[in-house]
């Protein structure tokens, strides 16, 4: 079955080895939907949206909720981001144990810098709006867009030192964490507590699966999508299970890597070349060889975690599959609906929190930190480098337009006009913050780093 995976995803692969821009993708994603909702296509682009993904055995519909079929935006939404969300477990649960989170030395300056990230974006929110419905968008501007950043910090080339670059993503990572508590706490319905239990007890035995050294992928993919079925029926958020089964994948491989490499050399001297029977149209190995193959092909499988090897074939897809289709499913903004006075509300609020309260939560929690003795600047940064990384921050585009999709839903009355002002809201204030961020530190980092 690894295999079968293997086949399926192997030219969403090339296309990332390639270095086909994974951004670059989302934004065309974007820009498409934005042109196709505002065109006369725009009532068959809606339809598509709201086309039922039916899959069936028997009588069992797999993506069905409350006995419905799920529409294409809640199959993204709430079935395929659920994937997006596990492979952000696997990345958060990486550097918790072996990254920048590892150590609490390590951790503490992205860890108070993300608390300023999401506690001042708030505030500027509610600023601007406080009153019901629109304040159940006020977590919107928390998230910053760890893909987009790092893509606008890349087109300064070798100038950004390496710290820039760690800070950032330590950041983002302690920035998800936040967002995927939020969206737990606030964003899930009434609590069925049976299928909560009932997944809780496979969480249990993929955690003990783990301990004892289960590395078959399909474990963790089968009992995953058995406790997002169950999360779906509970209230619970069901991207909430992608998270929680990345947690239960091991990190450490069955083989050491300098075990691997004592094998190998073993499994070499078995390889006789004198032995292969071949021509220019074909070779023919020997059982042995065939065997020696399959063996190195098993170790080197062995040698590499169930939480890397899961990772690794997942991005592809994550990257150039689900958040493209995520964007265009949900960028659809109508700018035609959009009033005057309506700018001054959700949309305000959102570019506030954005591009003001991510820029100077994320500065002034640093460097009141920084000067405190508690931390120290990260190596090749300086307070006005900090500025501009903190407001490439303020880029909060796909878990943002999440959470927009969370607070504006289709029970509240007006909600379909306020989460099309979010949507406005998180493209302005993602633009021109990730646009000055770009500026300011065009101008502020040296000709070269002082760190490769």
């Amino acid at each position: 079955m690894d295999r079968t995976i293997h086949v399926i995803l192997k030219p969403l692969r090339r296309f990332a080895i390639q270095k086909t821009n994974a951004s670059l993708l989302l934004f065309v994603a974007t820009v498409l939907a934005m042109v196709l909702a505002n065109s006369p296509w725009a009532h068959a682009y809606h339809q598509l949206l709201a086309f039922p993904v039916d899959l069936q055995a028997w009588t069992f519909n797999f993506f069905a909720h409350q006995g419905e079929p799920m529409s294409m935006l809640a199959f993204v939404n709430d079935a395929l981001m659920a994937v997006f969300f596990f492979v952000i477990g696997l990345e958060i649960k990486q550097e918790i144990l072996i990254g920048e989170l590892c150590s609490m030395r390590k951790a503490l300056l992205p860890v108070i810098a993300a608390c300023g990230g999401m506690i001042v974006p708030v505030v500027c929110y509610m600023l601007v709006c406080n009153s019901a419905p629109e304040v159940q968008g006020a977590a919107i501007p928390m998230a910053t867009d760890i893909a987009f950043a790092l893509a606008v910090l890349g087109l300064l080339g070798k100038r950004v030192p390496l710290s820039m670059r760690i800070f950032l993503t330590a950041l983002a990572v302690v920035d998800d964490i936040g967002g995927i508590i939020i969206i737990a706490l606030f964003y899930s319905g009434r609590i069925a507590f049976e299928p909560l239990v009932i997944s809780v007890v496979i969480l249990a035995l993929l955690y003990a699966g783990g301990k004892l050294r289960v590395n078959n992928s399909w474990f963790y993919y089968v009992a995953g999508f058995i406790v997002w079925l169950l999360f779906l029926e509970s209230g619970v958020h069901p991207t909430i299970a992608g998270v929680l089964v990345a947690f239960t994948v091991p990190a450490r491989p069955v083989v050491k890597l300098d075990d691997f490499m004592c094998d190998m050399t073993g499994y070499l001297n078995m390889l006789d070349y004198t032995e292969v029977r071949q021509s220019k149209k074909a070779a023919v190995l020997t059982p042995t060889q065939i065997q020696v193959l399959n063996n190195i092909h098993a170790l080197a499988d062995r040698t590499i975690s169930p939480l890397q090897s899961i990772a690794d074939k997942l991005h592809p897809m994550v990257n150039y599959v689900i958040l493209p289709l995520f964007a265009f499913v949900n960028a659809g903004v109508t700018f035609g609906d959009i009033q005057l006075q309506s700018l001054l509300n959700v949309p305000l609020a959102i570019f506030a929190g954005l591009f003001v309260g991510k820029t100077l939560g994320i500065f002034s929690f640093s460097y009141l930190f920084i000067k405190t003795r508690l931390a120290t600047m990260p190596a090749g940064m300086t307070k006005r480098t900090l500025f501009g990384v903190s407001m490439l921050g303020g880029i909060g585009f796909t878990v943002a337009l999440f959470i927009a999709n969370l607070s504006f839903g289709a029970d509240l009355p007006n909600g379909a006009d306020l989460l099309n002002q979010a949507k406005l809201g998180v493209f302005v204030g993602s633009f021109v913050s990730g646009l000055c961020g770009y500026l300011i530190l065009k101008k502020m980092l040296p000709a070269i780093s002082p760190q490769t």
